[in-house]
């Protein structure tokens, strides 16, 4: 802001204060001169110009002045004038407004009215004034953009066109603006209703694309692929219509043909032309691909995203979406389709536009109770709000566990628990014999041994006492009072999560600083867990549920609990010998694996490691005659394939329970179950919608739910995982404890093991 005031006063500093409560950088000119030189100089936005009294200078005179000078063209002129009294006759603006002032400004110093007067004219005249600064910039764009770009008005006539369709046409700009466009010849190789097709779909605000062929000033046809968009103005009126035009690259001497679908409200015209051959000039990559030739769909995301090459030639390169390209793709296949493929294919588009493209359609898989209650309760976050019930667990962070020992070094650990740890390397390591040992501490003295194994104190540059530390606090936030979410739940998955990192290909496919992010995700994974699913947290708008707004309520919390925990005291404070940029990438490595447990993306991380590393590496195996260790070595080239590794890593070992050996899996399963019934039992008596129903400890069939649960959620993912890192072992035990549900189920059996009359080992 510019103020010229001949003397300082009242209103000068109302402005002045004004401009500082405003966050506005102001300066003040005293005489005319210095006034037009500090303009020329800063370039203001807004000029407040004394016009109470003319013994000084003349306000007109200096409005004038800064008017003719090139930069004055966006700045907004206030004129200051003073009070009139009940009989004098009110000041007429028009002089003003002729003299180049855009507003008047009735004397007030209050510092509120100034800077009431200011922002409104930020607000309002200073914005428009960047969108029209902005349009210099926009043609420029346009004048280097390699597609063609026609505006007309509403009766179309041609207001802009760009070098590239002079270029494409063969006319210059001057033949062109202000004509209308039937005065320009047409082609006569369209149908004859195509342009009455075109007119209905944009007169009624529709944006149309399809191929047209148009005459250049030459004569000859070509053929284009053309997107007219209408650009409504005040009132919901079209104002404009902007086309985008592009060449058909087609094969010399080929026929081509397209099917143009339009947003179910301007149908198009399939076109069957032979085209003439020529060569596509694109200074990007010399290669094919089928653009922008697709159905369209105003609802449709994926298709918003739609990047035309003028934006991507900003970086030589193209950007448009992977779903677009295969949406093309499809669409270009509709060539010459039969009917019933046609079809097929058009209800394959449905589908992809669809924002969830990964999760199952509930209630068509199974109509199970038991399958549509736990899927229900795992994979939605539970949106249903009863007002007056609110959840807050007690949460208790703990920073030690009081008196009871610990080991200070590996090398202090009692012998009996030494001795079980001796076999923690096997998948049939028993879990609940080293919780009962350890006094339900198992995690602090598996945990130190698995770490030890994987060196990750040398790749932290931390001692075994700051880890152990750790250890120990981040146990000690584990709840013991839950039956299944608690530090020998934690343990149990540390220990698969370095079972899998000792599996050639998968050790193979990870960095170091990889293998260190899983051990500590899979530590931290559960950590302050309440026992009580995210939908429960929701429905209960509890603490933590507000805080992340309902989403991944309990994975955003682990993860965010887990490092302040460990950066809380110095002590146990495993990253603080890291530099920034490896504890960056090991942060965001945990807080992924971390995220990943949570439920709700369950089948888009396992069919996208699906798509992505299995199916390729099947191939790539094939190749080259049954050996991997090729696929091995470029999967590592890939941070993205390496992310869904983790992240299916992770997930298979936070539910391993039905691969593990069978007495272990029936235990586990008795522990979520119970934890299940005292969350159902807690939701009736808050009165809170019931999210599993089933898990009733009065009615339950157990083995219903882990049939359930094995069939919707584990089977796939472990015969994916299996494919990947060859684990025999787990899926022998898969497939005989899922006999041993599904024994139980057909006996009727609602317990955890065959009543001893059937348990005689046939």
């Amino acid at each position: 802001v510019l103020l010229i005031f001949a003397k300082e006063d009242k209103q000068s500093d109302g402005f002045w204060w004004a401009c500082d409560r405003a966050g506005y950088r102001c300066n003040i000119a005293r005489t005319p001169e210095s006034a037009l030189e500090c303009f020329l100089d800063k370039h203001h936005e807004i000029i407040v110009i004394d016009h109470r009294n003319s013994r000084y200078f003349e306000a007109e005179a200096v409005c004038r002045a800064i008017r003719a000078t090139k930069p004055a063209e966006h700045t907004i002129i206030l004129s200051v004038i003073p009070h009139t009294s009940a009989d004098q006759d009110e000041i007429s603006v028009v002089p003003l407004l002729h003299a180049g002032f855009n507003k008047v400004f009735w004397e007030n110093s209050s510092i509120i009215a100034c800077y009431n007067e200011l922002i409104q004219i930020e607000y309002g005249e200073v914005r428009s004034q960047f969108k029209l600064r902005a349009c210099n910039s926009v043609f420029t764009a346009l004048d280097h953009c390699h597609e063609a770009i026609e505006i007309t008005s509403d009766d179309h006539v041609i207001q802009y066109v760009n070098p590239a369709f002079e270029r494409m046409m063969g006319y210059q700009k001057g033949e062109l603006i202000g004509k209308e466009l039937t005065e320009l010849p047409k082609s006569d190789k369209n149908r004859a209703d195509l342009l009455d097709t075109i007119n209905t779909c944009i007169k009624r605000g529709k944006e149309w694309q399809g191929v047209y062929y148009a005459r250049r000033k030459s004569g000859d046809n070509i053929q284009q692929h053309v997107k007219i968009t209408p650009v409504t103005g005040q009132g919901g009126k079209i104002r404009h219509f902007v086309s985008i035009k592009k060449l058909c690259c087609t094969n010399e001497g080929n026929k081509q043909s397209y099917k143009i679908h339009h947003d179910g409200k301007c149908s198009g015209d399939q076109f069957h032309s032979e085209s003439h051959a020529f060569r596509c000039k694109n200074r990007r990559k010399e290669s094919i691909d089928v653009k922008s030739i697709t159905s369209r769909s105003s609802d449709a995301p994926s298709l918003q995203t739609r990047r035309y090459s003028s934006v991507a030639k900003i970086h030589s390169m193209t950007i448009e979406a992977p779903i677009t390209k295969v949406i093309n793709i499809i669409n270009s296949a509709q060539e010459n389709s039969p009917v019933t493929v046609a079809e097929a294919l058009d209800r394959v588009l449905e589908i992809l536009r669809t924002t969830e493209l990964y999760s199952p359609q509930l209630g068509t898989k199974d109509e199970d109770p038991h399958t549509s209650d736990l899927v229900g309760g795992l994979m939605t976050d539970g949106l249903r709000r009863l007002s007056g019930n609110e959840y807050v667990f007690s949460k208790n962070v703990n920073q030690s566990h009081g008196n009871l020992p610990v080991p200070v070094f590996i090398n202090d650990v009692p012998p009996c628990i030494a001795h079980l740890l001796e076999n923690e390397e096997s998948w049939d390591f028993n879990i609940f014999e080293l919780e009962a040992v350890t006094h339900k501490r198992p995690l602090v003295y598996l945990g130190m041994k698995i770490f030890a194994r994987f060196g990750v104190c040398e790749s932290l540059n931390c001692s075994e006492v700051t880890l152990r530390a750790w250890f120990q606090v981040i146990e000690a936030n584990y709840h013991s009072s839950n039956s299944y979410h608690n530090s020998t739940h934690a343990a149990d998955v540390l220990h698969a999560t370095a079972f899998f990192l000792g599996k050639e290909r998968v050790q193979g496919s990870l960095d170091h600083l990889d293998i260190v992010a899983a051990l500590i995700a899979a530590t931290v994974h559960d950590v302050d867990h309440p026992g009580r699913t995210n939908s429960f947290l929701c429905n209960a708008s509890s603490e933590l549920a507000v805080l992340y707004n309902d989403t991944a309520v309990l994975e955003s919390h682990h993860t965010a609990l887990a490092f302040q925990l460990t950066a809380k005291d110095n002590k146990c404070n495993i990253f603080k010998n890291l530099s920034r940029n490896h504890y960056r990438t090991l942060r965001q490595a945990i807080i992924d694996m971390v995220l990943a447990t949570e439920m709700t993306k369950h089948f888009e991380h396992v069919n996208k490691f699906v798509n992505s590393i299995i199916k390729p590496s099947e191939e790539s195996i094939s190749n080259s005659e049954g050996s991997d260790c090729g696929c091995t070595t470029s999967l590592k080239n890939f941070p993205d394939n390496q992310t869904l590794i983790k992240r299916m890593m992770i997930k298979c070992a936070d539910v391993a329970n039905p691969c593990r050996p069978l007495e272990l899996c029936i235990e586990w399963a008795g522990r979520i179950s119970e934890e299940y019934f005292a969350q159902t039992d807690e939701e009736k008596r808050q009165g809170l919608p019931v999210v599993m129903p089933v898990f009733d400890r009065n009615t339950c069939s157990i083995p219903k739910s882990q049939i359930s649960f094995i069939d919707y959620f584990i089977m796939d993912m472990f015969d994916a995982w299996d494919a990947f890192a060859h684990l025999p072992a787990l899926m022998q035990h898969l497939t005989s404890n899922y006999k041993h549900w599904k024994t139980l189920d057909e006996l009727k059996c609602r317990s955890l093991r065959l009543p001893p009359e059937n348990n005689n080992g046939s």
